[in-house]
């Protein structure tokens, strides 16, 4: 099978095949993970372990050095991923990469313009006829009333460069086997990436996880064990360290069988740059159906993803027609959607982060997105229990806030991905008949025929199937052609095709339970079910929830005074808590309680004093003297976009009597819709006890 059906006039070459690699098991002690006192100190052990080097374990290692916490970083290949893999990062990813170092910018900068990419374009070829388009960003998608920062279309390979750059700059060397500096084997002191090293086996005591790797020297295969207090499997969606801890996946395997081309062509970027840009184009003729992603139009950058139904289809059928293309790599790869049972383990020693937790259609992109949230949640946690703050049940609460996040991901990248397939059922084509077509020749009598036979129905019938896209058919003249292109403008008009953005989601996704404490009066709704479809994000100040943005302006008594997001009120370098509070007398005893417990426990604070629009112009000397000796205190003020804006506390629809407690990794821990008053002193003690977990070790 070629490919030329796709572009007409470029070419695909084809190199060798992927080579598959075996790994060895191991095996892990298992333990009860209800133990609740605080992690032993043992200054010899390196603090944390993270197995796999992509987004998600890098993204982790940066904030983990940021909070003060020493980790190494363990990755099986001798060199980093140059498949572009994922590329869409959402509204909440994007916001935590604002608090590193810059990182948000340099992505920013370095992607291609909105307008190359906010467009799906359906179409019978690259050159051929445009069957409908979708665009993707709103209006409102760029004012930034809800997000400090709008969403990005970057490379995966691209991200993981800037993240390794990054841990360079916090001091991190990348060490590799063959190198001079090759530590296979030094003490790990944290600070390091080893490329080259594979996790072969996990076992753990109360005092620490011991890991034995393997790694190639000189032709030898070689082995050492390293110890940590806590070691993170970040290492992707066939993840040895969840094998390795008898972690089982639960979900839909096997959805859909691809395979992946990435090829470089500077015409054919150059071509669709000019006449139809856009991120996705879905391509249906006679000849073959799939879609292209356009990772950089400027560059020339693609991947083609194409339906792969082996044994009897094989890589080698994917081959070249033409020659002005460079094709990098062909990779196969099975769509899953599946979650792990477990989060956490070991004796809250082991945690699963990204898609060793979790794995989901690319519908959305929810995948590399989840995962970077999953090591946003759990870095502060392990910070707090290594710092000595938190006994080690709160890393338990890592699994209860993120895997009801992970299941309802799932299920909406399915019901985007059932919607991407909404088209080419209305085209003719049912995507189910193709997988049960190829069921039956694999599992029913199919299997007694020569494999050249079965190759030879399974094309013969796929092509009837390819007939519907005919030109002769699929026209406005005929009228069975005419009736499916009328159903294809409804199905884009009504937004029930692939979706990009998910704003409700993205933004407005909410813990129900774990390191916070729920309102008392609140009756949890149960959560709405995914539809497929965009829904917009509604600010709430709801424990479990990420904090709203809003600009608000620092006061103080220079001329220029600074205008920030509520969000960046969140220490981006230490673990800390945020308390928000009106100027109010009471919110202020509030305060100063929150102070004296937070002292007690040994946790910063903060306490941000957030005053009405057009009330104040510089620093308050009331706050200074209402919330003495206590110094870690910011007056602000908000910074309305027009007259008819809502305030703050309108906005996280509370009334100034209010107060919110915020974690650092920016979700609400706590809040008073009401005026403060009785002993505020041990309502807040209640509070801190059961955010941090202390109070599960008195229940």
């Amino acid at each position: 099978m070629g490919v030329s059906g796709f572009i007409k006039g470029f070419n695909l070459l084809h190199r060798t095949k992927p080579r598959i690699r075996l790994h060895h098991y191991g095996y892990i002690q298992r333990r009860d993970f209800s133990d609740t006192k605080i992690l032993n100190s043992n200054d010899s052990l390196l603090p944390v372990l993270i197995v796999g080097a992509g987004p998600v374990g890098l993204v982790l290692s940066v904030l983990l050095t940021k909070f003060g916490i020493k980790c190494t970083v363990l990755e099986k290949n001798k060199g980093f991923s140059k498949h572009p893999q994922a590329h869409f990062i959402n509204n909440r990813t994007m916001e935590v990469f604002r608090k590193l170092d810059g990182l948000a910018e340099e992505i920013q900068r370095s992607q291609p313009p909105v307008d190359l990419w906010r467009k799906f374009i359906y179409c019978t070829s690259l050159t051929g006829s445009i069957l409908g388009s979708v665009d993707h960003m709103h209006p409102q998608d760029f004012e930034k009333i809800v997000s400090p920062i709008s969403v990005a279309h970057f490379s995966q390979y691209k991200l993981t460069r800037l993240l390794v750059k990054l841990l360079e700059n916090l001091g991190f060397g990348i060490h590799t086997l063959e190198g001079p500096d090759s530590l296979d084997h030094e003490p790990l002191r944290g600070g390091e990436i080893l490329m080259g090293y594979e996790c072969v086996s996990i076992d753990t005591t109360d005092e620490c996880v011991t890991a034995t790797v393997s790694f190639s020297k000189e032709g030898k295969l070689l082995t050492r064990k390293i110890q940590s207090k806590i070691l993170i499997g970040a290492d992707g969606a066939g993840s040895m360290v969840r094998k390795l801890v008898g972690i089982d996946l639960k979900g839909e395997k096997d959805l859909q069988k691809l395979v992946s081309v990435h090829f470089w062509s500077k015409d054919l970027g150059r071509y669709l740059l000019n006449e139809r840009p856009g991120m996705l184009f879905f391509i249906f003729n006679t000849k073959v159906i799939g879609v292209l992603v356009a990772h950089d139009l400027t560059q020339g950058e693609f991947v083609l993803q194409i339906p792969f139904y082996p044994p009897q289809q094989n890589l080698e059928d994917f081959s070249p027609e033409l020659s002005d293309i460079d094709v990098i790599d062909i990779k196969p790869w099975v769509m899953h959607a599946e979650v792990a049972d477990r989060f956490v383990c070991g004796n809250n020693q082991i945690m699963l982060c990204g898609d060793a937790a979790h794995r989901f259609p690319p519908a959305g992109g929810f995948g590399m997105n989840t995962g970077i949230q999953d090591a946003h949640n759990l870095a502060w946690k392990i910070a707090s229990l290594l710092n000595g703050v938190a006994p080690t049940s709160i890393l338990a609460t890592y699994e209860t806030e993120r895997k009801p996040i992970a299941v309802f991901n799932t299920a909406l990248s399915v019901q985007n991905f059932r919607a991407a397939m909404a088209v080419p059922a209305t085209l003719g084509l049912d995507p189910t008949v193709a997988n049960s077509v190829h069921q039956v020749i694999n599992k029913g009598f199919g299997y007694i025929l020569p494999s050249g036979m079965q190759k030879a129905i399974l094309d013969g019938i796929f092509s009837i199937g390819r007939s519907q896209l005919s030109e002769f058919i699929l026209n406005e003249n005929n009228p069975l052609g005419s009736s499916r292109l009328a159903k294809l403008r409804h199905i884009f008009e009504e937004g029930k095709s692939l979706q990009l953005q998910f704003p409700a989601e993205d933004l407005g996704f909410r813990y129900l339970e774990g390191a916070l404490v729920p309102d008392g009066d609140d009756v949890v709704p149960a959560p709405e079910l995914p539809t497929g479809r965009r829904r917009d994000y509604v600010p709430c100040a709801d424990p479990g929830s990420r904090l709203p943005h809003m600009n608000v302006k620092v006061l103080s008594n220079f001329p220029s005074e600074e205008t920030i997001s509520t969000l960046d009120l969140v220490s981006e370098n230490k673990v800390e808590f945020l308390l928000i509070i009106a100027p109010m007398e009471e919110s202020y005893n509030l305060a100063q309680a929150a102070f004296k417990v937070a002292e007690e426990y040994k946790v910063s604070t903060k306490v941000c004093i957030l005053w009405p629009a057009d009330t104040v112009t510089r620093v308050q000397p009331g706050s200074k003297a209402k919330l003495a000796p206590w110094k870690n205190y910011i007056d602000v003020i908000e910074v309305k976009r027009s007259l008819d804006s809502s305030s703050w506390w309108s906005t996280c629809q509370m009334t100034e009597q209010g107060a919110i407690l915020v974690r650092p990794d920016e979700h609400i821990a706590w809040r008073s819709k009401s005026r403060a008053v009785g002993d505020l002193y041990s309502k807040m003690k209640i509070v801190f006890s059961t955010v941090l977990g202390f109070e599960s070790m008195n229940s």
